[in-house]
């Protein structure tokens, strides 16, 4: 974790309310990892208090770059808007615990549920560099909200659902899971509450529905992993990327706790926002 200025080098609309800025922070991606984040800090001028989380969009270590995706929803992402190339800021991060893929998975399986693409989207550039299979299942209210397929990479399977049948399946993201979790060594997500609890109550039953097996094992394979571990994620099948509302992101103020299966709440900022989808208690009041 760094504490680092950060310049804007492009910023623009890519959906309606929705932005993608482009900063360069060399000292903030260095050893950064997809699935985590940067608490980024507004303009003292602004009266803003709080600093605001953003999930690592993408990274370019050759430039030095790394990209946030957000959606207007208040004078805090407001003011970002109105920054221009040039404008600083300032970044604390990496932030939190990221995606951890198994060495030996190949197919890998991505569902987003609108601004929860920004979550999953630097998954796919690790993934297609490490020279794995990629699919990206996405799910949005109208085509308008769908996410352009001209800012993923030409290896991706991009597979769209909308809840109005504007654009690709009519439903949700997830009744296209079904599909592709057969073929699917791992699956990664991020995306509304909602969602991410219809995939876990899927992903605890996927053994017994298709009857298929897990990676195989190698030495030491047969001892648990210790909840929580990178160990216990690479081992889930499906890993989840929480959306929770972010105070402090270092998890000192407990505002954004969820439910543990077992043992005692676990804070977003810092035991995941990625986790093992059995590791949350998907039935909590959270």
């Amino acid at each position: 974790m760094r504490l680092a200025g950060a310049e804007l080098v492009e910023s623009r609309e890519i959906l309606p309310g929705q932005w993608l800025q482009t900063y360069r922070a060399p000292d903030i991606i260095a050893g950064a990892r997809a699935g985590q984040f940067v608490h980024v800090r507004a303009g003292d001028y602004s009266g803003l208090v709080l600093r605001r989380p953003f999930s690592i969009n993408t990274m370019d270590l050759a430039t030095g770059t790394l990209t946030i995706h957000f959606r207007v929803i208040g004078r805090g992402t407001a003011w970002f808007t109105f920054l221009r190339p040039g404008d600083r800021i300032e970044m604390l991060g990496p932030l939190g615990r990221p995606f951890e893929v198994d060495p030996r998975s190949r197919h890998l399986l991505l569902i987003a549920g609108g601004l929860g693409m920004a979550g999953v989207r630097s998954l796919t550039d690790e993934a297609i560099r490490g020279g794995r299979q990629v699919t990206l299942l996405f799910g949005a209210a109208t085509a308008r909200d769908v996410y352009p397929s001209s800012l993923l990479p030409d290896e991706v399977e991009y597979v769209v659902a909308t809840d109005d049948g504007s654009m690709g399946h009519h439903g949700f993201v997830t009744e296209l899971v079904p599909e592709y979790e057969g073929w699917a060594d791992q699956a990664f997500a991020c995306g509304p509450l909602p969602m991410l609890r219809a995939l876990a109550r899927l992903a605890a039953t996927r053994r017994d529905r298709l009857g298929v097996a897990t990676l195989g094992r190698k030495r030491g394979g047969g001892r648990p992993a210790v909840a929580g571990s990178a160990a216990a994620r690479r081992k889930a099948f499906l890993q989840v990327s929480m959306e929770q509302n972010m105070g402090c992101a270092v998890g000192a103020c407990l505002g954004c706790v969820v439910k543990a299966a077992a043992g005692p709440p676990v804070r977003v900022c810092r035991e995941g926002p990625v986790f093992a989808a059995e590791e949350l208690d998907w039935a909590g009041g959270w």
